[in-house]
């Protein structure tokens, strides 16, 4: 399966500053069993009304059990999160 990560920082926040370190973070989800690829997209657009990055992980689904209980994950919304105004998820085939 797919697994979306879609956030929006808040306004001000300098988000390309962060994109290399995001990078980083989620390059190492493919060592977590069950994640097979990962992708990370970082927005073209400046219109205050688009999200800023989104993450894709390639994904079995015991992988997103072991996704959400990863330290990549835990990371993620430790160092990221007070920074978001929003974040969608979404899961697909």
């Amino acid at each position: 399966m797919k697994h979306y990560i879609i956030a929006k920082f808040i306004e001000g926040v300098d988000w390309k500053s962060h994109m290399e370190e995001i990078k980083e973070l989620f390059e190492g989800s493919t060592k977590i069993e069950g994640v097979s690829d990962v992708r990370i997209y970082q927005s073209c657009s400046e219109r205050l009304n688009r999200a800023h990055v989104m993450i894709e992980l390639q994904l079995s689904p015991e992988g997103l059990e072991n996704f959400d209980n990863s330290t990549i994950h835990s990371e993620w919304k430790f160092r990221f999160g007070e920074m978001l105004e929003g974040k969608t998820i979404f899961d697909c085939e």
